[in-house]
């Protein structure tokens, strides 16, 4: 398997193509945004911890049932994956309040949901993501009916698999995104699973454990995602 030229340069991560047409590659790069780009900051070493949690995450959820397109790890800042056709959807849940629900809807940070609240947006930056319905998403024809159905039901096996898998290490899986795509006819989960794309707490203290470090200046953004590879088991070398 040989890496080609690169497809595609986002936020955090890059992605590349290989002379296996239906695999890609994902390179987890240092780089740090938040606010649409308009914060970004270099991290040392959060390439390779993003990487590696990120893998350990989809084993989990495919030993759950749940399919993924993690094909292997290649390196420390590199994975191996499938080439999904990409529904331009993100599906984010939320068990506790906090973040973009709170400003919109004045409630306080820190609110536990139940039932989880289930939110769908469109993956634009340029227009910040807007918050959209499933009439959106078939009117406009970004994903098909039974696709969204696939991926509320698969966004939910997540919540049940990973919300146990967190409190194992004392710590509450907040709120979450996910984005899925289609591989050979069926949809199963791409992208990643990373304390870049979630709000993890301490259930004790309720400390920040995510990126919301990065985003309100509290520091040591690395070494929490370090702490929360710890917790788990993952062995960031």
């Amino acid at each position: 398997m040989q890496k080609l030229h690169e497809l595609y340069s986002g936020k955090a991560k890059s992605v590349f193509e290989t002379d296996e047409t239906d695999r890609l590659i994902l390179l987890f790069r240092d780089d740090t945004s938040a606010f649409d780009g308009k914060k970004v900051q270099q991290l040392a070493g959060k390439g390779k911890v993003n990487n590696l949690f990120n893998a350990f995450v989809m084993e989990k959820l495919e030993e759950a049932g749940i399919p993924t397109h993690l094909d292997r790890v290649l390196n420390d800042t590199e994975t191996l994956v499938k080439r999904l056709d990409m529904i331009p959807v993100e599906c984010v849940v939320r068990n506790i309040t906090a973040g973009s629900i709170c400003r919109r809807l004045g409630v306080p940070e820190g609110m536990e949901l139940n039932p989880p609240t289930f939110e769908f947006f469109l993956k634009d930056d340029e227009r910040g993501d807007p918050m959209i319905n499933e009439f959106h998403i078939r009117s406009f024809g970004w994903a098909e009916p039974e696709h969204v159905e696939k991926m509320k039901a698969l966004t939910f096996a997540v919540n049940d698999v990973l919300k146990d898998l967190f409190l194992s290490g004392n710590m509450l899986l907040v709120d979450y995104k996910l984005e899925f795509g289609v591989y050979k006819g069926e949809v199963i989960l791409g992208d990643e699973f990373t304390a870049d794309g979630c709000r993890l707490w301490d259930k004790d203290t309720r400390e920040k454990l995510d990126k919301d470090r990065f985003r309100q200046d509290l520091g040591d953004v690395v070494e929490s995602y370090h702490e929360v590879a710890r917790r788990l088991g993952v062995d960031i070398h």
